[in-house]
C-alpha cells in the first residue's frame, strides 16, 4: 500500500494513545497538522510559543495516563521548546518530540530552517531519530515511544523530513503498537529478590526507619503508606515527590528531612538509623544544598542505577520500577513482621503524634507572622487547602513560592501537584496548568505562580481562553524576583537586577481573555477564592493577582542559606561579611 508519512504519523500516534499534541503548524509540518485535523482521538492544540507547548506536554505526561506530545517546526521550534524538552529530560518525565525537516531529497544547500537538530538535542534527550523513508515512520515512533517511556523516562525526538510527510510511498504493513510489542519482546524490568531480602533485615531491625520518596514513587503510594505503617516510620519526599505520600496522613512529615526542612520532618528524622529512599537521586533541591545526614543503612530504590551511590553511599541498591517492587516489599514486611508488635504501634503513635504537634507550631508560628497589609502565605493556603478538593491540582512554578507551596500546602493524592525541579524553570506554570485542566477537565486546576515567573508565559492564558478552559491562575505579586532578591539583601545589601517593572495584571486579562480578581489582604482570601472557582467552574481562566508577604523566610531558604555559608573557606566569609557591613554603613 502506499501512504504519505503524514498520515503515517497520524495513525501511529493514535496507536500509542496520544491525545493532545502541542506546537504551531509551519511550513516543515503542515502536513502533519492536517492530518491530525482528520484524527477522532487526537486534539491539535495551537499555542503562542512551542516552549509553552513543551511545558504543556511535560504536564500531560505529569498528569495523565497519555504522552505528551509536541509537534513543531524544525530549528526556531526546536530551540523555543528546548526548555521545556530540558526539563522533561531531567525531571524524568516522557515526551514525544516530533518536528518537520528541511527536504532530504533536495540538491540545494542552505534551506530554510536547516540545521543538526540532533546535535542540539542530545544533551536533553533519550535518543533522536530522523526518518528517511515512509515505511520507517510507524516503527520509528513507536520505537521512541517505548525509550520514552521506558526505564527512567524522558523526552525522545523524531525529526520527519517535509517531503516525507507530503508525499506516499510503499508500506508493506501497518502493525499495531501492541502487535510491535510482541514482535521487539518487550518485557518489564525484573529486580533482585535477595537485595530486597536484605531490605526487609534492614528495616525490621532499625530502631528509628525513615521513608524519603521522589518522583519515582509517585505510583507506589498505597504500598508506601503500608510500610511506613507497617514500620511505624515518618515519612519525607522530594519537592518533585511532592505527592507521592498523602499529607493528610499522620506519618506524613513535609519536603526533604535535614536542617532545611520543616520541624516535623526535621525532629522526625534526627534520629534515623536506617533510611528507605524511593525514586530520588539524592538532587540538590531534594537535598537542600546536600545538607541532609544520610544513615548509613541507605536502601536506595530506583529505577536508574546511574543514581545509586552517586551522592550518598547506600547499603542496598535495588534497580527496578517502584511499583512493582514496594509490593513486594510490602509482602516480606509482612510475612516478618508481627502486625500486633506493640512495639512498633506504639512507636507509630509516638512519631504520629510528634508529626502533628511540630506541624499544629509550625503553622501557628505562620499565622502569628504580621503580614501587615499583605497576604500571609499560611492563611493563603490554609484557604486554598479547605475550598480546593481532595482530587485537585496544584501546578507551581520555580521561585520562592514554590517552597511556601511545599510547606504550607499539603497535597492528598499521587501525581495532583507538579512542579518544574532540576532543570528549575521558571515560566512553567502557566502552560502547564492549562494542559492539567485540559487532561483533566472534571477537577479543580490552581496554578501558584511567582509574578516573575508569570512574566515570562503569561500570555499563553489566550489559550485557556480559547478553549474554555478554566482554571485558576494565583500569582505571588510582591514585585520582585523574591528568592534571588531574598538571597542579595543580606551579603550584597543590594537587590541587582530582581526588582521587576510595575505591571498590571489586570491588563493581562484583559489581553487574554481571562478573568481578573484581587486579593489584597487576609480579609480578601475566603470571598475571592469562592468567586475564582465559581469563575473558574464555568469554563473562564482567572488571573488571581495575591499582594503577598514574602518577608517570612521558608524553611528551605534559611537551611539551604546556613549550609552553603558553612561550605565557604573562611577568607571568602570575611570578605563577603565585611563587604555587608561597609554597605550596611555607607548606604
Amino acid at each position: 500500500m502506499k501512504k504519505t508519512g503524514a498520515w503515517l504519523v497520524r495513525y501511529a500516534l493514535e496507536q500509542i494513545g496520544v491525545r493532545y499534541t502541542f506546537g504551531i503548524p509551519g511550513v516543515h509540518n503542515t502536513e502533519i497538522y492536517d492530518e491530525l485535523n482528520n484524527s477522532d482521538s487526537i486534539q491539535p492544540m495551537l499555542v503562542t510559543h512551542e516552549g509553552c507547548g513543551a511545558f504543556m506536554a511535560d504536564a500531560i505526561s505529569r498528569t495523565s495516563d497519555s504522552i505528551g506530545t509536541v509537534v513543531i517546526v524544525p530549528a526556531a521550534g526546536v530551540t523555543h521548546a528546548a526548555s521545556g524538552i530540558g526539563e522533561a529530560f531531567l525531571d524524568g518525565i516522557p515526551m514525544l518530540v516530533i518536528a518537520g525537516g528541511v527536504r532530504s531529497d533536495s540538491q540545494f544547500k542552505y534551506q530554510l530552517h536547516d540545521m543538526d537538530q540532533h546535535t542540539l538535542l542530545k544533551p536533553i534527550t533519550k535518543k533522536t531519530f530522523k526518518v528517511n523513508t515512509q515505511e520507517e515512520v510507524v516503527k520509528t515512533l513507536y520505537e521512541a515511544y517505548q525509550i520514552a517511556v521506558s526505564g527512567e523516562p524522558g523526552p525522545v525526538f523524531v525529526e520527519i523530513p517535509v517531503n516525507i510527510q507530503l508525499y506516499t510511498g510503499e508500506v508493506e504493513n501497518l502493525p499495531s503498537y501492541e502487535e510491535y510489542c510482541k514482535e521487539k519482546n518487550i518485557t518489564t524490568l525484573t529486580f533482585s529478590e535477595s537485595s530486597l531480602d536484605e531490605a526487609v533485615e534492614l528495616l525490621c531491625k532499625a530502631k528509628s526507619p525513615g521513608l524519603f520518596l521522589g518522583w519515582g514513587a509517585v505510583d507506589a503510594a498505597d504500598s508506601s503508606v503500608e510500610i511506613a505503617e507497617l514500620i511505624g516510620a515518618p515519612v519525607a519526599t522530594t519537592l518533585q515527590g511532592l505527592s507521592a505520600f498523602p499529607a493528610n496522613h499522620p506519618l506524613h512529615c513535609g519536603m526533604s528531612f535535614g536542617p532545611a526542612a520543616v520541624p516535623a520532618a526535621t525532629k522526625a528524622f534526627s534520629e534515623c538509623d536506617c533510611l528507605l529512599a524511593v525514586g530520588t537521586r539524592f538532587a540538590e533541591i531534594a537535598t537542600a544544598s546536600f545538607g541532609v545526614t544520610v544513615p548509613k543503612n541507605l536502601i536506595h530504590i530506583d529505577i536508574n542505577p546511574n543514581v545509586f551511590n552517586a551522592n550518598y553511599p547506600a547499603k542496598v541498591t535495588i534497580q527496578g520500577d517502584a511499583k512493582l517492587i514496594l509490593p513486594e516489599l510490602v509482602k516480606k514486611l509482612k510475612a516478618k513482621i508481627l502486625l500486633n508488635d506493640l512495639s512498633r504501634k506504639d512507636r507509630m503513635q509516638i512519631v504520629s503524634s510528634e508529626i502533628k504537634l511540630n506541624k499544629q507550631n509550625y503553622l501557628e508560628e505562620w499565622f502569628q507572622h504580621d503580614s501587615k497589609d499583605r497576604v500571609n502565605p499560611a492563611r493563603f493556603f490554609t484557604a486554598l487547602r479547605t475550598t480546593l478538593p481532595d482530587d485537585g491540582f496544584v501546578v507551581v512554578d520555580d521561585g520562592n513560592h514554590t517552597f511556601l507551596t511545599a510547606e504550607l500546602m499539603p497535597i492528598h493524592k499521587p501525581r495532583h501537584m507538579i512542579s518544574p525541579t532540576d532543570f528549575n524553570c521558571m515560566g512553567y506554570a502557566v502552560p502547564a496548568t492549562i494542559a492539567t485542566k485540559l487532561a483533566n477537565p472534571d477537577k479543580a486546576v490552581v496554578s501558584i505562580i511567582g509574578d516573575g515567573a508569570f512574566l515570562m508565559t503569561c500570555m499563553e492564558i489566550v489559550t485557556a481562553s480559547t478553549n474554555n478552559i478554566g482554571a485558576v491562575f494565583a500569582v505571588f505579586n510582591d514585585g520582585e524576583l523574591s528568592q534571588i532578591a531574598q538571597a542579595q539583601q543580606v551579603p550584597y545589601n543590594r537587590k541587582t537586577c530582581t526588582v521587576l517593572g510595575n505591571t498590571r495584571f489586570e491588563g493581562i486579562a484583559l489581553a487574554t481573555g481571562a478573568e481578573y480578581l484581587r486579593i489584597e489582604n487576609n480579609e480578601d482570601i475566603e470571598r475571592q477564592l469562592e468567586t475564582a472557582w465559581n469563575l473558574a467552574g464555568q469554563g473562564r481562566p482567572v488571573i488571581l493577582d495575591v499582594h503577598i508577604d514574602y518577608s517570612k523566610k521558608t524553611r528551605f531558604t534559611q537551611g539551604i542559606v546556613g549550609t552553603n555559608l558553612k561550605r565557604l573557606p573562611f577568607a571568602a566569609k570575611l570578605r563577603m561579611i565585611g563587604r555587608a557591613l561597609v554597605r550596611r554603613v555607607t548606604g
